[in-house]
């Protein structure tokens, strides 16, 4: 017990005098305190006394596919920033290759009786995958916001970047600079925002042929794979599905001895960190990442407050980041 005391107070800053009067639950401590010390307790994995825990943990879960691309530690700061300003503790949940699975996290946040759960990329946003842990989460009555477009039926509000006017700002820059053969690098057929982009460019396109479009895993190497199949179709114009896979269209491009942007122009997605520092710097769309992290949590603060929001989706407006990666079609 004092050891558990000792640990608490030095994790949250304050005396084991203070964290003893709210563990017996005696007056003369901050709601705030209060709840940081609950907050304390359940990161250090120490179970609340018995009087304490039909409360439900100051935790929010945070929730993301991977860290390998730069977007996904973009959304964890500004979510994990917004929650800590409403005195709310995110704990992050990441999947590896093999490891803790999407479930499996759902199921040990359930354990820690969390406020609420933030995904952002998931399982959610393909058709073929297992969702039954979502819908566990909606049988709690546990409130979520995910970030990013969903399959239908989940009933979980959402907040997204808009993925076919993403598609129209980066087509008709390709075209504006003469490219005729425009491909497209997406993730897999049920990825809900690659449809999305896909149904955008055949609006767009008015004819797209199929072996413009190529299908990856969203890596490097997968971006590289795919792109070397379209260049040898003719592309000259890539819209890619994220920054990694359009780095990996350049890198298929200089493999084959062509030039970027002389020869083959790239458009990635999302502006994640350092794509300014690239070689060519790259052209890219811009997720609003703050204003959407913003928005998810305020959405899941009210769901916490016992406000009742509806499953819908706001979309927000992306911005085409014109930088090096992209030129004139080449002509012949």
């Amino acid at each position: 017990m004092t050891r558990r005391l000792a640990e608490v107070a030095k994790k949250v800053g304050v005396s084991e005098a203070t964290v003893s009067r709210v563990l017996n639950g005696k007056p003369g401590v901050s709601d705030a305190t209060r709840q940081t010390v609950l907050s304390a307790l359940d990161v250090l994995g120490y179970e609340r006394p018995t009087q304490l825990r039909g409360e439900r943990a100051r935790l929010v879960g945070l929730v993301l596919p991977e860290l390998q691309n730069p977007i996904f530690p973009a959304f964890a700061e500004a979510i994990g920033g917004a929650l800590a300003q409403l005195g709310l503790t995110p704990v992050l949940c990441t999947q590896t290759k093999g490891g803790v699975s999407e479930a499996d996290y759902v199921e040990l946040l359930l354990q820690q009786q969390v406020s609420g759960v933030v995904f952002a990329g998931g399982l959610y946003a393909q058709a073929d995958a297992p969702h039954d842990h979502y819908r566990r989460l909606a049988d709690r009555n546990i409130p979520v916001v995910l970030v990013n477009a969903a399959i239908e039926d989940l009933g979980f509000p959402a907040v997204s970047c808009d993925d076919a006017v993403a598609v129209e700002q980066a087509w008709r820059h390709l075209a504006s600079l003469g490219h005729e053969r425009i491909g497209l690098v997406l993730g897999p057929g049920d990825h809900m925002p690659s449809a999305r982009k896909l149904a955008a460019a055949r609006a767009l396109a008015g004819e797209l042929p199929d072996e413009f479009v190529g299908r990856a895993i969203f890596s490097i190497e997968g971006g590289h794979a795919a792109g070397a199949k379209l260049i040898d179709r003719g592309v000259t114009g890539f819209i890619c599905a994220s920054d990694p896979l359009a780095l990996g269209v350049v890198r298929a491009a200089r493999r084959k001895g062509l030039d970027v942007p002389a020869q083959i122009s790239v458009v990635g997605y999302d502006d994640s960190a350092l794509m300014n520092c690239t070689e060519p710097p790259l052209t890219t769309v811009r997720q609003p990442i703050e204003s959407m992290g913003k928005a998810a949590v305020e959405l899941l603060h009210a769901q916490i407050g016992g406000t009742s929001v509806p499953a819908d989706e706001l979309l927000f407006e992306p911005e085409l980041v014109v930088r090096g990666s992209t030129a004139q079609a080449p002509r012949g």
